[in-house]
């Protein structure tokens, strides 16, 4: 059954679809992912898929790009009207529909233009030989077309994250691409490359290109698209004109129910102060000083937000403060009313108390290809140690018990303790990471993005979590790039501007314009 549409008034493009879905039903063993669903875009548009971690949307983009392929599923996939047969995404390319992931297909070692024409280089003597020149011109000619900022003999590996998006795009079109398909494509970008994305799609619907875009970032599904399908739980629910729709219409699409407060900080009493840092400087592996005179207290109860623009010099506090980076040269930190020397370890941060969840919880807070219950119980194996034991060097009844309480308690989504993590969603693999560090029973969290790439369903879990730390009589640290969660989540909120504080602010008294004039470290509008 199709999804309800009211887009008739939204002054969207019109015509026939250049990619439908028509009632697909993807079965993988023991579960059902797509149940039905319908969707399309046209020439010009840009359409948005929303939805849950987990309500469908990868399995949906594999499906129309071929890496399921034709027969692994039930219903049509149509291009321009007519059905087409992926065997493969060889196929959905050459039918001209191409995917950009979130995670970029480059060889960081070969130039823009070889990664541009990578298995589609233009050949000379007989097709025995790439011909470099044609290829450098061809890409070059391609790049000024669209606007794309990039030298072609540029080595990929030398370029920002935001370049090598562009080189994406670059690809995509060199294969004659009418339909591109954007998954989470900005989750790694700075604010100015999210714009200078945002400004490149545009000019790929005047140009008449469909998109599907895919994000959890709700402001850029509603500056950038025409119309909005919502996914949940493998179906399809609505489509609508995103002229037509609030941001509190596609959350309660998404979610299910009605959601009144996107940030439910509930206030608690602060109590003793839990972690001091004084005129705290720091230096990188290279000497260079990235935090100088840090200062601030974080007591129980409560929620001490940390902002700053990129390169501000947020995840090196956090980092620094657990015992993974830098030489402390200057200042002091105690923890629970002890010093934290300059040479602890993050195992000696955590036996004391502190623990922090990295904000690449596939880098630094998991073990992909292991289960749940091994990931949950790493922080704090030795809780779980007889000793000298060799038949039973562990207590796993204790260690079950632990990893079951937490399983439950986070609502993790999946079948069991040793389901592998790599299958989770993001939003599941989140709270694996933050329940491995809760099973050390710290007095002092450290949240460094916490809800970067997660859907707005588990974002309203993870402020749950907080809350209840807080209220447990835990102190919380929250760094975020996002404004309004810093705003609506901290009690306190400490602006980071050039590895120094730049102002420092209370909940009630903090607004976008004088959080981003410290980050800035200028005066607002009217401030003096």
């Amino acid at each position: 059954m199709a999804p309800r549409s009211d887009s008739s008034s939204s002054g969207i493009a019109v015509g026939a679809p250049s990619l439908e879905a028509r009632d697909i039903v993807k079965r993988f063993p023991g579960v059902i992912a797509l149940k039905g669903v319908s969707f399309d875009v046209r020439p010009g548009e840009v359409h948005a898929l929303c939805g849950e971690n987990g309500a469908g949307k990868s399995t949906l983009i594999k499906t129309l790009s071929g890496v399921h392929p034709a027969g692994s599923y039930e219903g049509d996939i149509l291009v321009d009207g007519k059905v087409g047969s992926f065997r493969s995404t060889k196929d959905a390319q050459a039918a001209g529909v191409a995917v950009i992931y979130q995670e970029l297909a480059l060889v960081p070692e070969m130039t823009v233009a070889e990664n541009v024409f990578l298995g589609n280089a233009p050949k000379k003597l007989g097709g025995v030989a790439i011909d470099w020149s044609q290829m450098i011109d061809r890409a070059r000619r391609l790049l000024d077309q669209f606007g794309l900022d990039l030298d072609p003999l540029a080595r990929v590996q030398g370029l920002g994250i935001g370049h090598r998006q562009l080189v994406e795009i670059a690809k995509a079109l060199s294969k004659n691409a009418r339909v591109i398909i954007f998954d989470e494509p900005t989750a790694a970008l700075t604010e100015q490359e999210v714009a200078v994305l945002l400004d490149i799609i545009r000019d790929l619907r005047r140009r008449g290109i469909a998109i599907v875009y895919i994000s959890h970032k709700l402001e850029e599904v509603f500056a950038i698209a025409d119309r909005i399908t919502v996914l949940r739980d493998g179906k399809s629910v609505v489509t609508f004109g995103t002229s037509s729709a609030t941001r509190d219409d596609l959350i309660r699409h998404m979610v299910g129910r009605e959601v009144s407060d996107l940030f439910p900080r509930r206030k608690t009493e602060a109590g003793d102060v839990l972690l001091s840092v004084r005129d705290l400087s720091v230096a990188d592996a290279f000497g260079g000083r990235c935090l100088s005179g840090i200062n601030f207290n974080v007591h129980a109860g409560e929620v001490l937000g940390i902002g700053g623009l990129m390169g501000a010099g947020r995840t090196e506090l956090l980092m620094h403060l657990f015992g993974a980076f830098g030489e402390r040269v200057g200042g002091e930190v105690h923890l629970n009313g002890q010093p934290l020397g300059p040479g602890n370890s993050p195992s000696q941060s955590v036996r004391r108390g502190l623990v922090l969840v990295s904000e690449d919880r596939k880098r630094y807070g998991l073990m992909l290809d292991r289960g749940l219950g091994f990931n949950f119980s790493l922080s704090w194996f030795c809780k779980f140690w007889r000793g000298l034991s060799i038949l039973k060097p562990v207590d796993a009844r204790q260690e079950t018990q632990k990893n079951w309480q937490y399983f439950r308690s986070l609502r993790v989504k999946a079948p069991g303790l040793q389901t592998r993590v790599q299958t989770l969603s993001g939003g599941n693999q989140q709270k694996v990471v933050i329940g491995k560090a809760l099973m050390t029973e710290p007095s002092v969290v450290l949240l460094d993005e916490p809800t970067r790439g997660i859907d707005v369903g588990a974002k309203l879990e993870v402020y749950d979590l907080i809350n209840s730390l807080t209220e447990a009589g835990r102190a919380v640290v929250l760094v975020s790039g996002e404004l309004p969660e810093l705003m609506g989540m901290s009690d306190r909120i400490v602006m980071l501007a050039e590895g120094r504080v730049g102002g420092e602010f209370d909940r009630s008294g903090a607004t976008q314009e004088t959080l981003m004039a410290a980050a800035m470290r200028r005066e607002p509008a009217g401030v003096h």
